[in-house]
């Protein structure tokens, strides 16, 4: 229990700064999952197209000071990373050049 009336209000500004930032990294987590899920899949078209998505959630989440901005670019860089293997061709190797 608080000891002043400002450590009161405090507390209770707390408890519904507590319940914005738990949703807002709970959609963040949850687009996530779903392209974590589809990469896994082998559907990796369809976690392209949540990719746009899932940065501008995160980066919301990091300018709201929900998340590190750190954090926000790691999360980022991995789930790039996760799907640029699937594009990622081998580029055609011309006979008459020599290393």
């Amino acid at each position: 229990m608080a000891n002043t009336r400002s450590a009161a209000k405090q507390a209770r500004a707390a408890v519904r700064r507590r319940a914005r930032n738990r949703t807002q990294i709970s959609t963040v987590r949850t687009s996530e999952k779903k392209i974590r899920s589809l990469a896994k899949a082998g559907k990796t078209d369809e976690a392209e197209k949540l990719i746009s998505s899932f940065q501008s959630q995160i980066d919301r989440a990091a300018k709201k000071g929900v998340v590190h901005k750190n954090t926000a670019s790691r999360h980022k860089k991995r789930i790039a990373a996760l799907l640029k293997p699937a594009k990622v061709t081998v580029p055609p190797t011309d006979a008459k050049s020599t290393v």
